[in-house]
């Protein structure tokens, strides 16, 4: 293994780098300094020449990610790394971008479509940034945070679930996450229809939804829900594309992000769905259970 990391290392730095890119080091690097640097657009321009090197290297050269795959692993283990992560503050401003990546998977479209995922929703997260700090006139302020990273729920000999949320903070707050559950022994990305024989569960899993809804107000006088049948922005139901994730417990977990099922002060909000109302619609209970 020693001589297969050596390897790696050395086809690493032969790696030319693309001509833009070394103008980007180049002129960085002759650049003189400034006794006040500006903050802005520049710094924001630099930090994303910075993110392309870093995400360019781990794409550049095929050698180098054959040399990856073929390092022995023993016991192999499915994993989630970090991939990059990148921070900045500017404007009064500040994001923190951390990527997540799969490794570890024989399937390697399943874990390539993953991480691929993962990669354009960073990009997307920071271009939204840049062009919020870009807009800004000189000397205002951006008064944003922006936070964005990966939780994982759930890892077990049969499942890995794992949550990515970006919370925001500029007029208001928001907290928005989207979620993966990948089972571990026949390597496929599970769907909320491929758990259950058919399409029953879904007004099944909405009716209890609304009943913890309304037993939660009753409680806490300080939660509320949209659940009010009169009310036009009433919950009505989840579709198969709802967000949801499997517990170490094996039970059901249905999420929704902020504003989605109630105001924005709740937050993102969940609900355990009991396996009993669900064992004569699943196909099995190898998931739940």
């Amino acid at each position: 293994m020693e001589k297969k990391l050596k390897d790696l290392r050395e086809e690493y730095l032969k790696t030319p780098i693309p001509k833009e890119l070394n103008d980007v080091v180049h002129a960085a690097l002759n650049e003189k300094p400034r006794k006040k640097p500006r903050v802005g657009r520049n710094i924001l321009m630099s930090a994303a020449a910075a993110l392309l090197i870093v995400t360019a290297s781990v794409n550049i050269s095929p050698a180098v990610a054959k040399a990856m795959s073929e390092i022995p692993i023993v016991d192999k283990v499915i994993k989630v790394i970090t991939f990059v992560e990148w921070k900045e503050e500017a404007n009064n401003s500040s994001a923190v971008i951390k990527t997540p990546a799969i490794s570890g998977l024989e399937n390697k479209q399943l874990e390539d479509s993953l991480n691929e995922k993962y990669l354009s929703e960073s990009k997307q997260l920071y271009k939204e940034f840049t062009d919020s700090m870009s807009k800004l006139k000189e000397g205002e302020k951006g008064n944003m945070s922006v936070e964005s990273g990966y939780v994982i729920l759930t890892d077990n000999e049969t499942i890995l679930s794992v949550q990515r949320y970006t919370d925001t903070i500029s007029a208001s707050s928001s907290t928005k996450s989207q979620f993966d559950t990948v089972d571990k022994k026949n390597e496929v990305l599970l769907t909320l229809n491929s758990l259950f024989k058919d399409d029953r569960y879904l007004q099944v899993i909405s009716e209890n939804i609304k009943e913890q809804m309304k037993r939660q107000m009753a409680e806490d006088p300080e939660k509320i829900y949209w659940v009010e049948d009169d009310d036009l922005t009433a919950f009505k139901g989840i579709d198969e594309n709802q967000n949801f994730y499997i517990n170490e417990d094996g039970k059901l977990v249905i999420a929704f992000n902020s504003y989605e099922a109630a105001p924005g002060y709740m937050g993102a909000v969940e609900f355990i769905i009991p396996t009993k109302l669900l064992s004569d619609l699943l196909v099995g209970d190898q998931y739940i259970h």
